[in-house]
């Protein structure tokens, strides 16, 4: 088994794609070691993807590249403006209000980064902002992103530990709001400490103008959070309603998306689409492989025999996670992480829904950073700043994120309290 870790590990390293390190891995391991029969194999990989709630995947991907494309962002941006622009460092406050709103649509960090981000880092520097201030608050905003719901890491988090989703979007609601408030505690010491001023006179009218603007896209939060609380909607039919009510906007409402931006939109769906699904697929059989040969009991006998104590635990899982967060893509580090962490943490009595929030947060803060950090990428992009200027441009950020993390980990009411008050979990 030593021999397929570090085939992957050397596979990761020479830059091959995560989907390709996992499989070659654990076929070598099949074809090699344990001479199982190619259909076994070909059946696992299928057997991980023969999953319901896998099928919001596609239809969250869409839902947010479909607010992207029908101009939507700017709606939203103009709302948040007139909601946080008054406050002492107004642009970098509205960064993180857009954030929160964009988050109940699009489910990824990758999608708020790339969609708000253009806007947010364009409007902060002609108000006189330095890009590096930017570029580092549009980052921590970002990961607002896959905490408050809909969130496609939770989805894939959901299927892998057979948890409930809808109990996942509800835990990140409070976490989500907590990571706000610290962030723009942090904004407003920045404000305070380098002399920012306010950025827009607060008018109730303008405030009133933007909200009706915004008003049928604000209602996609709630269509998902509401219809998934009330019993209206699985996960996925929720999915399926987002994307209605995206095309509702873009053809009707609001009319700014064309058929030509619809194909485009529908093309890149599918790409990303099946970027995932070949990540687990890859990780189910990668997986299974760690599950055959013992290593996740092994794992799991190994910490153990160190120490039982729950919040040891959590510290240790912690320090792992943002090691591997740098390294690998979240829904890769899921589905790899999630079989053999599990039944470390329930026989210590950590509840699964708390663990899911914590976990998607580590790997959130991962993406910020280098090797593998895909948000540090697009911002590097869309800021025109080189990647070491964005990643130092971003540190100060982690300090917000790393508080917000430790009050998620060792406060568990503030992820369960939510769902056990709606009766989704005991």
């Amino acid at each position: 088994m030593t021999i397929v870790i570090f085939i992957f590990f050397v596979a990761l390293l020479a830059g091959i794609p995560v989907f390709i390190a996992l499989a070659g891995s654990a076929l070598y391991y099949t074809h090699f070691v344990a001479l199982i029969p190619d259909f076994v194999v070909l059946h696992r990989m299928a057997g991980g993807l023969d999953s319901f709630p896998l099928l919001a995947v596609p239809f969250f991907i869409l839902a947010g590249n479909l607010m992207n494309s029908a101009g939507i962002t700017n709606r939203i941006y103009d709302f948040a403006v007139a909601v946080a622009g008054w406050m002492r460092g107004g642009l970098a406050q509205v960064n993180i209000v857009g954030s929160v709103i964009f988050a109940g649509m699009s489910g990824t960090a990758i999608a708020d980064a790339a969609g708000l981000g253009t806007i947010e880092i364009k409007a902060m520097k002609d108000h006189g902002y330095s890009t590096e201030f930017a570029v580092g608050v549009t980052a921590a905003s970002s990961t607002l992103g896959p905490i408050i719901p809909p969130s496609l890491p939770f989805v894939i988090y959901g299927m892998m530990a057979n948890v409930s989703i809808g109990a996942l979007f509800l835990g990140g609601v409070i976490p989500g709001l907590f990571m706000t408030a610290s962030m723009m505690i942090f904004v407003w010491w920045c404000a305070r400490r380098y002399n920012m001023g306010r950025d827009q006179v607060f008018r109730w009218k303008v405030l009133g103008l933007t909200f009706i603007a915004a008003l049928p896209a604000l209602l996609t939060p709630m269509i998902i959070i509401l219809g998934m609380t009330l019993g209206w909607f699985t996960p996925t039919e929720a999915a399926i309603a987002a994307c209605t009510w995206a095309l509702i906007l873009g053809f009707v409402l609001y009319r700014s998306l064309t058929w030509k931006q619809l194909y485009k939109v529908t093309l890149d769906t599918i790409e990303t689409t099946a970027s995932v699904l070949l990540i687990v697929a890859a990780a189910s059989l990668f997986g299974w492989v760690l599950t055959t040969t013992r290593l996740t009991e092994m794992a799991a006998e190994g910490l153990l025999s160190i120490t039982t104590n729950p919040y040891v635990i959590l510290v240790l899982v912690n320090i792992l996670l943002l090691i591997v967060g740098c390294f690998l893509e979240p829904i890769a580090s899921i589905s790899i992480l999630v079989p053999v962490l599990m039944p470390i943490l329930l026989k210590v009595g950590i509840d699964p829904i708390h663990f899911g929030v914590m976990m998607t947060l580590n790997l959130m803060i991962g993406l910020l950073h280098p090797p593998l950090g895909m948000v540090l990428f697009v911002l590097a992009r869309i800021s025109g700043m080189t990647v070491e200027r964005t990643t130092v441009a971003i540190l100060p950020w982690l300090i917000p994120l790393l508080f917000s993390l430790v009050a998620i980990t060792f406060i568990p009411e503030l992820t369960l309290w939510l769902p056990r008050t709606m009766g989704l979990i005991k």
